[in-house]
């Protein structure tokens, strides 16, 4: 194993309990659940926040690598992939020193649970300042590995449009704040526009996150957007799957 990855081990553990909840991103065309993202929470369902301010640079390495077992293993005894949804795992690039040494826990859990390698997406936030190189040599290794990968908070962070001139990954989830209000304000749904079809181009598959109205949806629909996130849709659920409600389109003249 690479010796970043062991330099971490032998740091702090993290410690604290935790769990996770699940919300699921569906597909409107078929109506079914294209992903569940797993999302933080204390082991009594709290919030997120609850676990992530005990995380810092000695215990980041070892909170990564538990989330994606707790993950894993959740979604297995969930029975997730019966039905051909994925798994979306949110993971921390600076928490990655060698990609191939510090996936191995992650492929070894995957193969104890059976749970398929081409069910994971493995999703990572722009809102952080990363190194591109690092970033790309992750980003490229997973690929190879049959995982695929996701830009979470596409539009809001520092990568953007830099990081997609030298990789393409398989799907960008639009932030939410591209989303808010989009059903009246003519801003929001010019640039939404302009990047679903950049990424039609692109051969991208777009996710649009933080749905709350039927008026956002019913834009998003217009402009070309398929697969969708948000309350409107279903909240998390806590150690257990959502079943979204259905979001047959809306007639004009209802």
């Amino acid at each position: 194993m690479g010796a970043g990855c062991d330099g971490c081990r032998n740091g702090t553990g993290f410690q604290k309990p935790f769990s996770m909840a699940f919300q699921p991103i569906v597909d409107l065309e078929t109506g079914k659940v294209f992903a569940h993202e797993a999302l933080v929470r204390g082991p009594n369902g709290e919030g997120a926040g609850t676990i992530l301010s005990a995380v810092d640079q000695t215990t980041r390495y070892a909170f990564d690598q538990q989330c994606r077992i707790k993950a894993i293993e959740l979604a297995t005894q969930l029975d997730m992939a019966a039905d051909g949804a994925r798994l979306s795992i949110n993971f921390m690039p600076n928490a990655v020193y060698e990609p191939r040494a510090c996936i191995r826990l992650t492929l070894e859990t995957a193969m104890r649970t059976g749970f398929p390698l081409d069910r994971i997406i493995f999703e990572f936030t722009e809102n952080e300042v990363l190194n591109t190189d690092h970033i790309l040599n992750i980003l490229r290794t997973y690929r190879t590995m049959g995982f695929k990968t996701a830009i979470d908070d596409f539009g809001a962070g520092h990568a953007g449009l830099s990081l997609l001139t030298h990789f393409q990954p398989d799907i960008v989830k639009l932030d939410m704040d591209l989303i808010r209000g989009i059903g009246t304000d003519k801003v929001r749904r010019a640039i939404v526009n302009h990047i679903v079809r950049m990424m039609d181009d692109l051969g991208i598959l777009t996710i649009s996150e933080g749905v709350e109205t039927r008026d956002e949806l019913s834009v998003l629909r217009d402009l070309g957007v398929r697969h969708v996130q948000g309350y409107l849709l279903a909240k998390p659920a806590f150690e257990a799957l959502a079943t979204p409600i259905s979001m047959a389109p809306v007639r004009q003249d209802a």
